[in-house]
């Protein structure tokens, strides 16, 4: 492993390449990016690289809008199987309905979606900013696509304008339960329970704070407690421990296998071969582009 790191380290160099990584990929991945992030920030840091080549650990949305924001970039993934279901879950049927029969209607795209499904809408948005910017949209009508959990936390921070769901949800976050939450609060009283808002409304009930993978690992850096309960994606131990080496953690949330189809030595393909293309059409993202470049208008 460590030869493969040190290779990727001359590759990055001789390819003139980037390695940006998600929060939720491995350890060892994180370990050898130049950046690790949530979706917004990973989004800003691909639309502003200079370099050649971005190579991009997280899942396939993620690949599509970094390539979307920097067409002349080559993007390369260590596995493009690396997928996500909640991606996918929304239709143009549904969006044309909505459209058809609801007035002063703003379609907003969770960031982790098709670029299909970002084509139809109005403006992106991630977990970090979706309050902020869908509180600044002056339609009073949301339809929120597909996450139907971030959606209902939104839709309780702005409760001035009326929403609309998909039905979508990530399989990951959707599965825990308040009772796993309280059950680990039973288990560690003195611990904040931290929870993504990807997660259902019973679960951020029985938590002490709700926010983006970023802000998670911002309030446990800040707050006095020693021990937390982590209600969203384990990849983000290795970013919260390396933060707050002698505060504890305990996570409720099973992995992402998709997430966890990145490796070192696909990344090593990807800059020694030129594996994993990211490969778009024009038209594609063109039509994408717009929903994203307001998202990042509006986030600043």
């Amino acid at each position: 492993m460590r030869d493969t790191a040190e290779e990727i380290v001359a590759l990055k160099k001789e390819k003139r390449a980037v390695v940006l990584a998600h929060y939720y990929v491995p350890d060892e991945v994180q370990s050898a990016a130049d950046y690790v992030g949530d979706s917004y920030y990973l989004a800003k840091i691909a639309a502003e690289t200079q370099a050649e080549t971005i190579v991009f650990c997280g899942v396939h949305f993620m690949g599509e809008s970094a390539k979307i924001l920097n067409p002349s970039r080559r993007v390369l993934m260590p596995d493009l199987t690396a997928d996500c279901a909640m991606a996918h879950m929304a239709s143009e049927e549904q969006i044309g309905k909505m459209r058809a029969e609801t007035e002063d209607l703003a379609v907003v795209c969770y960031i982790n979606s098709t670029a299909k499904l970002k084509s139809l809408s109005d403006v992106c948005v991630t977990s970090s900013n979706a309050v902020k910017i869908v509180r600044a949209l002056k339609e009073k009508n949301i339809l929120f696509i597909p996450d139907q959990n971030l959606g209902s936390f939104v839709a309780e921070q702005v409760p001035e304008k009326n929403f609309y769901f998909s039905g979508g949800y990530c399989p990951v976050h959707a599965v825990v339960l308040a009772e796993d939450v309280l059950s680990a609060k039973r288990a560690h009283p003195s611990a904040e329970a931290l929870t993504h808002p990807e997660c259902v409304e019973t679960v951020r009930r029985a938590s002490d704070f709700i926010g983006s993978t970023a802000e998670i690992i911002a309030h446990a850096q800040k707050s006095g407690a020693r021990e937390f309960i982590v209600c969203t994606e384990p990849g983000v131990l290795f970013e919260l421990k390396r933060r707050c080496p002698d505060k504890k953690f305990y996570p409720v949330t099973p992995a992402c296998l998709d997430m966890k189809r990145n490796t070192l030595a696909g990344v090593a393909k990807c800059l020694r071969e030129g594996a994993g293309e990211v490969l778009m059409s024009e038209e594609e993202m063109n039509a994408a582009r717009r929903s994203l470049e307001r998202m990042l208008e509006l986030a600043r």
